[in-house]
C-alpha cells in the first residue's frame, strides 16, 4: 500500500512539472519572465490568493533575486534560445540553445509543454515565431498531450484603432475588441504574426495558441524606461525631457505582472485566445517622466517637440513608438478571471518606490560617498575631482552645502506662523511641499546614519607640504590660502586639531568606518596619480552604469592606439636588437679575419726568419756547385744527369767515394 502511494506521489510530481520554452532568454523581457516562471509551482494560480499570501508577496523584488541552478520540485522547467552564442546561460534555465538549426529547434520545441515566443524585443523573431507555430501544428497528430503556444506581442498593434465611442475618447479597449484593432505602421508584422497564431490555434484540440498583447514593460532593470532612469540618476541634465505635450496615455505593465499573466494562461488555459496585459493605471507620458524626475532626478521636466525625441541616441524607434502612443486599454478578462500576485496593479506612479528599489538592485547601482581628509596642500581637491570623475559622483567642495540644505528643509517642515498681511498658500500645495521636504530630510538623515562612506586620510610631512606649496606657480597661489602666512597658519591649526583624541578620524573609527591612510609624501608623485590608483583599488569598481557608448569607443580607441604603439615599439626594439646583433656579428667576423691575417703574417715572418740560415748555406755551398754541375752536365751530356750532378757534389765536398745508390 505504501509503495502504491509513493508511486502515485511520484506520478503526480511528473504531471505537475511542465517544460516551458522561451526565446531569447538573455533579453530583458524573456529573461524576467523565465526567471519568474522558474519559481512558480505549476497550477499555483488556480488557487485563490489568501491575504497572508498577498502580504508575503508585497515585495516582488525578492522574485528577481530568487534563482537557482537546481530545478525546484513542481516548478516550471525553463529552456530556450539565446540571442548571442557567447551569452552565459541564465541560472534559472535548464537548457539553452544558440545557433541551432530549424530541424533541431523543432525537436526541442516538441519536447516542451508550453512554447512562448516573445516578439516585443526583436522584430527578427516574428518570422521564427510564425514558422514555429506552423511546424508544431503539423505535428499535432504526434502529440501525447496538449501543448500551448503563447505569442507575446504588444499593444502597439492597437495604436491606430478607432475610438469605441466617438463622443467619449476615454472609453478603453478590452480583449473583446481585438477584431477592431488597427496597428501602428511600424508594427504591421506584429499584427500579422498575431493573426497567424490565432489561425493555427483553432485547427486542433491538442494545440492551443494564445496571443498576449502587453503594454509598455517596466520594472526590474528598467525596460523601456531605463533611459529616463539613467538620465535622472546621472544628473547631467537640469530636467528630464517630455516629448510633445506629454498628455498621451501609455498602457503599461510591470514585467513581473506580465509574467503572472502568462503563468495564469498556462494554468487556466482560458477560452479567449486573445488577451490584453496592462495594469489599471491611466498614466500619461508626463506623469511617468515627472515621477522619475521627482524620485531620483533633478525634480524637473522639460517639454520638447516630438520630433526632437528622435535625437535622443539611447531611445530606439520601437521604444519611441511606445512612448508616443495614445491608447486607453483595460485588461478586463485578466482582472476578472486570473489570480495574479500583482507587483504594480495600480501602475508605475503609485509603485515608484518599489520599482526604484528593484531598478537599483538589478542594475547594481550602489551610491558611493567618499570623504577625503588631510592637511592643506596634500592634494585633496585634485584627488577628489579625479575620483568624482571616475565614479561619476558629484564633487562637493564646501561642507556647508549639506548643512544649508538640511536647514532649509527643516524650515519647511517646521510649522510656520503666518503673520497678518502675509499671503496664504493653497493648503494642498503646502502639504505636498512639506511632505516632499520631510521625505527628503528623512532620506538624508538615514543616509548619514548608514555606514556607507569611504574615508580617505591623506597625509605628508610638513617639509613635503611646504616644498609643494613653494613650487606652485604664482598664478595658482594668488588669491588662495596657499600664500605663505595663510598656509603655515592653516597647517599649524590642522596639526594642533588632530593631536587630540577627539578627531574626525576617531569619529569614523567609532562608526566602524576605518579611513584609508595614504602618505602622499612617500609616493613622490606630484600629480597624485599613484594615490588615486591606490584609492580606486581600495574603493573598488564604480557602482554605476559604467562607461557610455562614447566613453567605450574612446577607451577602445585609446586601447587600440596603445596596442599599436606597443606593437610599434616592440617591432622597433626587435629591429634594433637585430641590428645590434648583426653589427656585433659583423664586428666579430671582422675581428676574426683580422686575427687570422695576423696569424698568417706571423707565420710568414717566422718561416722567413727560419729560412735565412738555410738560404745562406744553399747560396754559399750548394748553388755554385749546382751551377757548375749544370754547366758541365750541359757540356758532357751524361746518360744520368742526376747521378752526374751528385757525383760532382760529393767530389766538391772532398769525398773520395761516391755516395751510395739512392742517396739524395
Amino acid at each position: 500500500m505504501a509503495e502504491e502511494e509513493e508511486t502515485a506521489a511520484l506520478t503526480e510530481k511528473v504531471i505537475r512539472t511542465q517544460r516551458v520554452f522561451i526565446n531569447l532568454l538573455d533579453s530583458y523581457s524573456s529573461g524576467n519572465i523565465g526567471k519568474f516562471l522558474s519559481n512558480c509551482v505549476v497550477g499555483a494560480s488556480l488557487e485563490e490568493i489568501t491575504e497572508e499570501e498577498e502580504e508575503e508577496d508585497e515585495n516582488k523584488s525578492a522574485m528577481l533575486e530568487a534563482s537557482s541552478t537546481k530545478v525546484k520540485e513542481g516548478t516550471f522547467q525553463i529552456v530556450g534560445t539565446l540571442s548571442k552564442p557567447d551569452s552565459p546561460r541564465p541560472d534559472f534555465a535548464v537548457e539553452t540553445y544558440s545557433a541551432i538549426s530549424r530541424e533541431d529547434l523543432l525537436m526541442r520545441l516538441l519536447e516542451c509543454d508550453v512554447i512562448i515566443y516573445n516578439i516585443t524585443e526583436s522584430s527578427q523573431q516574428m518570422e521564427e515565431a510564425i514558422w514555429a507555430v506552423s511546424a508544431l501544428s503539423e505535428e499535432v497528430s504526434h502529440f501525447e498531450k496538449r501543448k500551448l503556444f503563447i505569442l507575446l506581442s504588444t499593444v502597439m498593434t492597437w495604436a491606430r484603432s478607432k475610438a469605441l465611442d466617438p463622443e467619449d475618447s476615454e472609453v478603453p479597449f478590452t480583449e473583446e475588441d481585438y477584431r477592431r484593432r488597427k496597428s501602428h505602421p511600424n508594427f504591421l508584422d506584429h499584427i500579422n504574426a498575431e493573426k497567424m497564431v490565432l489561425k493555427f490555434g483553432k485547427k486542433a484540440r491538442k494545440f492551443a495558441a494564445y496571443v498576449v498583447a502587453a503594454g509598455l514593460q517596466y520594472g526590474a532593470e528598467g525596460g523601456m524606461l531605463h533611459t529616463f532612469f539613467k538620465m535622472a540618476w546621472l544628473g547631467e541634465i537640469p530636467a528630464l525631457p517630455v516629448f510633445g505635450d506629454g498628455t498621451n496615455v501609455i498602457p503599461t505593465i510591470h514585467v513581473l505582472d506580465l509574467a503572472g499573466v502568462i503563468q495564469n494562461v498556462i494554468d487556466h488555459v482560458p477560452k479567449p485566445h486573445y488577451l490584453v496585459a496592462v495594469d489599471e493605471s491611466v498614466h500619461t507620458l508626463e506623469d511617468i517622466v515627472k515621477c522619475i524626475s521627482k524620485n531620483t532626478g533633478p525634480g524637473k521636466i522639460q517639454k520638447i517637440p516630438r520630433e526632437n525625441a528622435y535625437l535622443t541616441k539611447d531611445l530606439t524607434q520601437d521604444c519611441l513608438d511606445h512612448l508616443l502612443v495614445n491608447l486607453r486599454m483595460e485588461a478586463l478578462f485578466v482582472k476578472e478571471n486570473f489570480n495574479i500576485r500583482w507587483a504594480a496593479q495600480t501602475g508605475f506612479v503609485e509603485n515608484i518606490n518599489t520599482i526604484l528599489k528593484e531598478y537599483k538592485q538589478s542594475r547594481g547601482l550602489m551610491p558611493i560617498k567618499i570623504c577625503i581628509l588631510g592637511p592643506p596642500a596634500v592634494g585633496k581637491s585634485s584627488i577628489a575631482k579625479e575620483l568624482a570623475k571616475y565614479y561619476k559622483l558629484h564633487h562637493i567642495q564646501l561642507k556647508d552645502v549639506i548643512s544649508e540644505a538640511i536647514a532649509k528643509l527643516e524650515a519647511i517642515v517646521a510649522p510656520n506662523d503666518v503673520g497678518e498681511g502675509e499671503e496664504e498658500v493653497e493648503e494642498e500645495e503646502e502639504e505636498e511641499n512639506v511632505e516632499d521636504a520631510q521625505e527628503l530630510l528623512d532620506g538624508i538623515k538615514e543616509s548619514m546614519e548608514q555606514n556607507a562612506e569611504f574615508v580617505c586620510a591623506l597625509d605628508a610631512s610638513d617639509e613635503f607640504l611646504k616644498e609643494r606649496v613653494i613650487n606652485l606657480p604664482e598664478s595658482i597661489v594668488a588669491g588662495t590660502h596657499y600664500s605663505q602666512d595663510r598656509f603655515l597658519r592653516a597647517l599649524s591649526n590642522y596639526r594642533d586639531i588632530n593631536i587630540d583624541d577627539e578627531t574626525v578620524f576617531n569619529y569614523f573609527d567609532e562608526l566602524e568606518i576605518h579611513p584609508i591612510h595614504i602618505d602622499v609624501g612617500k609616493l613622490e608623485d606630484a600629480q597624485n596619480r599613484l594615490a588615486i590608483k591606490q584609492l580606486i583599488k581600495e574603493i573598488g569598481e564604480p557602482r554605476n552604469y559604467g562607461l557610455t557608448d562614447e566613453e567605450k569607443a574612446e577607451e577602445e580607441r585609446k586601447a587600440a592606439e596603445e596596442r599599436l604603439a606597443r606593437e610599434a615599439a616592440e617591432e622597433a626594439e626587435r629591429e634594433h636588437q637585430e641590428a645590434v646583433e648583426m653589427a656585433e656579428k659583423i664586428a666579430r667576423w671582422e675581428e676574426w679575419n683580422k686575427r687570422l691575417e695576423e696569424v698568417k703574417r706571423e707565420e710568414r715572418e717566422l718561416l722567413e726568419a727560419q729560412s735565412i740560415p738555410l738560404r745562406n748555406y744553399l747560396m754559399t755551398y750548394v748553388m755554385p756547385t749546382l751551377i757548375q754541375g749544370l754547366n758541365e752536365c750541359c757540356n758532357v751530356r751524361p746518360e744520368d744527369p742526376v747521378d752526374f750532378l751528385v757525383g760532382m757534389q760529393w767530389h766538391n765536398l772532398g769525398l773520395l767515394q761516391p755516395p751510395p745508390p739512392g742517396f739524395k
